[in-house]
């Protein structure tokens, strides 16, 4: 399965959460792609010594999911792509949307 998850949200326990499904879908033989969108693109910057946001994100990457940053969001914020988050387009999360055989929002 191809699962797509669109993250718009900075609270920890949600973005720990939803990686977390990414992490195990991944585990599961799926290809996972994450999109992060407005403030989702803060993923990074996300502290929380109860949620490991940050692991998560790594683990993901780590397996051969991948997470891409909305370039516009990340503009508006004087924020840059990182090596855990490139910065992306909004055709590369039409794409997601259209390659998806799930899709899910966070």
């Amino acid at each position: 399965m191809k699962l797509g998850l669109v993250i718009s949200t900075t609270d920890g326990e949600t973005v720990f959460n939803a990686l977390r499904l990414a992490n195990y879908s991944a585990g599961e033989g799926d290809q996972v792609k994450v999109f992060l969108l407005g403030k989702g693109v803060e993923l990074e910057e996300i502290r929380d010594p109860r949620f490991d946001v940050r692991g998560q994100a790594a683990s993901l990457v780590d397996s051969g999911g991948e997470i891409l940053a909305c370039g516009t969001c990340l503009k508006l914020r004087s924020s840059q792509a990182s090596d855990l988050c490139p910065m992306s387009t909004m055709k590369d999360l039409y794409a997601l949307i259209r390659e998806s055989d799930r899709l899910l929002a966070f």
